[in-house]
């Protein structure tokens, strides 16, 4: 019995320790926290992407294929080469050398 009641009194020691502790806003405020809304980090990785999306247009035509399937609409390579036909290995080697060919036209601009 001894056992069984230091195990539950060791976990019930530990679950208090995990407890995330709320914190009122109130509490935060009064204490000088002062809540921002600075999206420029959010819009300038949206505009990013964009500009991203766009360059894989520029791409040949083998690659724009995976890029779009692999990065835009988020299709694993199994996915992709179920739809395309080709083996998993071809898809994750074009994949790989058209996204080292994004990079060098993004890093043009």
């Amino acid at each position: 019995m001894k056992a069984f009641l230091y195990h539950i009194l060791n976990n019930l020691i530990i679950d208090e320790y995990r407890k995330h502790k709320s914190t009122s806003l109130d509490v935060l405020l009064e204490a000088g926290y002062e809540p921002s809304n600075d999206d420029t980090e959010r819009i300038a990785n949206i505009f990013d992407g964009k500009g991203a999306s766009l360059l894989i247009l520029q791409l040949p035509k083998m690659y724009q294929e995976v890029m779009t399937m692999r990065y835009m609409k988020d299709f694993t390579l199994e996915e992709i080469s179920n739809i395309t036909g080709k083996s998993k290995n071809t898809i994750a080697v074009q994949t790989c050398r058209g996204l080292e060919k994004l990079k060098i036209l993004y890093n043009r601009i």
